[in-house]
């Protein structure tokens, strides 16, 4: 099974998080940040990753270090669960509608951890949260998993959708290149014999 389990506690937030990257996609989020837990369960189910994860933040700043931190432990999860990589398909990407909304994402599990983010979110809030930490999420997500990560906003009006379109879209990603190729079940993915 590839799984991980990530502490983490800082004078900021408190996380305990575990992943499964070969699950049901069955999840309990509970980061004191409503919208965040609805992103983290989607996100699960359209990888198909078990996912838990609880924290307890400074949410009585904003949710900026709970987001951020988050996006910190789920990366390193990640990273620590795919192992050394072998047999993995490496390469996802998929365009993902959701009704007015079209989000691109691609994904290289190629040890290299870099977002490139370009979406427009027309509002600066959806409820309570601050839809600049989108992108805080997926760029700490992307350097801590040591994977190269492109999301691109092809069409959408609505906040909610856009970010919503992001978390499937990536989440579809992920969950096609961690899937194992049969036909090279015993090989690392690249022409250099590592990942790192």
């Amino acid at each position: 099974m590839r799984t991980a389990q990530m502490e983490r506690k800082t004078t900021e937030t408190d996380i305990s998080l575990s992943l499964n990257l070969d699950g049901t996609g069955v999840s309990q989020c509970r980061t004191g940040c409503g919208f965040l837990d609805h992103m983290l369960t989607l996100f699960a189910r359209h990888a198909r990753f078990d996912l838990n994860v609880s924290c307890t933040g400074d949410t009585y700043v904003d949710y900026h270090h709970t987001v951020e931190d988050i996006g910190i432990c789920l990366g390193k999860a990640f990273s620590q669960a795919i192992g050394d990589k072998k047999g993995i398909t490496r390469y996802g990407d998929i365009a993902l509608p959701m009704d007015e909304t079209l989000i691109l994402s691609a994904v290289d599990i190629s040890g290299r951890g870099a977002c490139y983010y370009d979406l427009q979110i027309p509002t600066e809030k959806v409820g309570d949260f601050d839809t600049e930490l989108c992108q805080e999420f997926w760029v700490a997500f992307a350097r801590d998993a040591g994977v190269t990560l492109h999301i691109r906003q092809l069409a959408g009006s609505n906040s909610h959708h856009i970010m919503e379109g992001a978390f499937k879209s990536v989440a579809r990603s992920l969950k096609a290149a961690v899937k194992i190729d049969p036909d090279f079940a015993n090989e690392v993915p690249s022409t250099k014999g590592i990942i790192e």
